[in-house]
């Protein structure tokens, strides 16, 4: 009786496991100009995001969780920098500059990245990093719960890309949602680079900006 139980046990485990891994799902939005998988259905929630020059940028969170584990996603839509900025009452001194809205754009990477990293916790990884040759960078932390980020911020045609998954302390990496991570155009087409200074980072750009 007590082999059957333990042989009932580990077929139970291997079911879950193979349940689990079928539930990984492909994700397309056409609209953010991305592709991912993901183990279950995304809510997706409009919202907006603080620029670090103090623009109100619409964005976008794709969010999953199960359990203690959750699967996000946030898109920043920074192709309407140009007139957000220009729009702007509360501009100080120093960011009157019309080239301000541009440098805006090209330092959202680095500075999502630094409000990650500003979070409780410790980080155990930062490296620079690219999906389908888009730079960004990596970020992997501890939690003082003891949960494991892992994190990276990309920056793609005028949109800034977070992707976070946070999993319980012992879990396995959440590998395929990071390297799943992909652009595809209007259509649905996957974008292909040659080289990772061809991918476009701002868009909308005035001629005389």
């Amino acid at each position: 009786m007590r082999f059957v139980s333990v042989l009932f046990v580990i077929l139970s485990g291997m079911w879950a496991t193979a349940s689990s891994a079928q539930a990984w799902r492909d994700f397309m939005s056409t609209e953010d100009g991305f592709q991912v998988r993901v183990p279950g259905e995304f809510v997706i929630t409009e919202t907006t995001w603080d620029s670090e020059y103090g623009a109100v940028m619409p964005a976008r969170i794709f969010l999953y969780e199960d359990g203690a584990s959750s699967y996000q996603i946030t898109v920043v839509d920074y192709t309407d920098a140009y007139r957000i900025h220009a729009a702007r009452e509360d501009r100080t001194d120093a960011d009157t500059l019309r080239v301000y809205w541009e440098v805006d754009v090209h330092a959202s990477v680095v500075y999502a990245a630094s409000m990650i990293r500003a979070r409780p916790g410790r980080v155990v990884f930062n490296a620079y990093h690219y999906i389908g040759r888009v730079a960004g960078e990596q970020i992997q932390m501890i939690y003082p719960d003891e949960s494991h980020l892992y994190a990276g911020v990309y920056l793609h045609a005028g949109k800034l890309y977070v992707l976070e998954a946070t999993v319980p302390k012992g879990s396995p990496p959440p590998i395929v949602f990071q390297q799943s991570l992909g652009w595809v155009d209007e259509n649905g087409n996957e974008i292909r680079y040659r080289t990772i200074g061809e991918a476009p980072t701002v868009v909308n750009k005035p001629d005389d900006g």
